[in-house]
């Protein structure tokens, strides 16, 4: 029985007890050879082995006569060379450990690396972020590089940015794409730092003022309900511009993209009823962008003019009202948008607009500018003289453009084109956004709360 025993593998089997090794050995003969190869085969059974779930720290000795069960050892010839079979798994079809020497100087397998997991969406993240980095270096773009071929509608689209970089950001953390991560983060950063003012509680009317536009019109107040809309070459529901205008008290109104039928229809809806004072743009130049801009007010409007300053696009009509103690010079703008063939003009446009600031009025601007925050030509004729009421006011983005729905299905508003912009350490405050959608046109109407302190 030595021959079943082999010192080189891990396994030590303990000895037979010397009783039940007389036994076997006392066994009777069998009657038969059948019996004798019966009686073979139930001594060599596997299934009547006994496995040891522990290792026995020393061989067994010659006389050892410990009690326990006779393990048997399997035969030398069925583990491979340098193999070691594990006590455990004998007599369950297992295989050799394998690894060569036995015990502690076995050396120690090496550990395959496995495969990176997600890498197919790894890159398509990646993919994603390098897109985000090249629009935002786009919105770095000097003001004379900014009006190139689809460059002004691309940084439209900036805002909407915030969306893939947090998915970005997330995945990356979640899957430990370090590099990832720590770029979505400093994209993210950026971002929140362009849109500050959006986003952070900023320069916002008073309770007070809230709640006197919230009572009913005035014109004897410090507060004024304001409102600007693009009318689509007079597409819009007329009757739902004067009904709009009574529902929100509105005291300032400025359309662009007048029409002589829409006129005629807002006055049929009744808006001199409500504000009876206005005027309306000479016609436009011989580049027109979508008819004439009006205004109309509760209070009575001095220094009025139908062509502000000269423009190529559509004229600027402007009127000064009396807000409290502060006349207030109003201004109905839209300069050209910038589709292909006419970023120039765009471009020349807003710069009109921003040389208001060389003369010394209290300026209330509104109308669609055709531009974004994003648009360093927008900021530029902000410069230090004007501050848009939606990137002061901390109460987020109020989207205008565009509005209404094709076959049926409502149109997200996208951009935010529409402004109400007012000269900077003046007096003025304006709050209290809001987007309302209105029937006929592409743009929502964007109103807001002025007070005069």
């Amino acid at each position: 029985m030595a021959d079943h025993f082999d010192d080189n593998t891990d396994a030590r089997w303990e000895p037979i007890p010397d009783d039940e090794w007389e036994l076997n050995e006392a066994a009777p003969e069998p009657g038969s050879d059948a019996g004798a190869d019966q009686a073979v085969d139930e001594w060599l059974e596997p299934a009547a082995t006994v496995v040891r779930r522990r290792p026995v720290s020393a061989a067994p000795r010659a006389g050892d006569t410990a009690a326990g069960p006779r393990v048997a050892a399997p035969p030398a010839s069925a583990a491979p060379a340098g193999g070691a079979w594990r006590p455990d798994d004998v007599g369950m079809g297992a295989e050799p450990a394998g690894g060569g020497t036995s015990g502690p100087d076995r050396p120690r397998r090496a550990h395959r690396r496995r495969p990176a997991r997600h890498g197919c969406l790894s890159a398509l993240l990646w993919l994603v972020m390098v897109g985000v980095l090249v629009v935002m270096a786009l919105r770095c773009l000097p003001s004379d590089m900014a009006n190139g071929r689809l460059v002004p509608e691309v940084v439209s689209f900036v805002p909407w940015l915030f969306a893939p970089i947090l998915v970005c950001a997330v995945l990356a953390v979640l899957w430990r794409r370090r590099l990832l991560a720590a770029v979505s983060a400093v994209a993210l950063a950026v971002m929140l730092w362009w849109h500050a003012g959006y986003l952070l509680p900023g320069t916002r009317v008073s309770d007070s003022a809230s709640s006197a536009v919230s009572a009913g019109a005035s014109t004897s107040d410090n507060v004024a309900r304001i409102m600007t809309l693009n009318t689509a070459n007079g597409g819009a529901s007329a009757q739902e511009v004067v009904a709009l205008v009574r529902e929100k008290n509105v005291e300032i109104l400025c359309l662009q993209e007048l029409s002589d039928d829409f006129i005629a229809e807002l006055g049929a809806a009744g808006i001199y009823d409500v504000l009876p004072y206005y005027v309306i743009s000479d016609e436009a130049s011989a580049i027109s962008n979508g008819g004439r801009n009006g205004i109309w007010t509760m209070a009575p409007m001095s220094n009025v003019s139908g062509n502000l300053l000269p423009i190529e696009t559509s004229s600027m009509p402007a009127g000064t009202v009396q807000i409290g103690d502060r006349a207030v010079r109003v201004v109905s703008v839209h300069p050209n948008s910038p589709v292909r063939g006419a970023q120039d003009l765009w471009d020349e446009g807003l710069s009109v607009i921003g040389s208001l600031s060389d003369y010394d009025h209290t300026y209330l601007v509104m109308g669609d500018f055709n531009s974004t925050w994003d648009h360093a030509r927008f900021r530029e004729l902000l410069g230090t003289s004007f501050v848009d009421a939606g990137e002061q006011a901390g109460e987020g983005f109020h989207m205008t453009y565009p509005s209404g729905s094709v076959a049926g299905v409502a149109l997200p508003s996208l951009v935010e084109i529409d402004h109400i912009v007012y000269a900077r350490d003046s007096g003025l405050t304006v709050s209290g956004l809001e987007a309302v959608a209105v029937s006929g046109t592409d743009h929502r109407a964007l109103l807001g709360t002025l007070e005069v302190s």
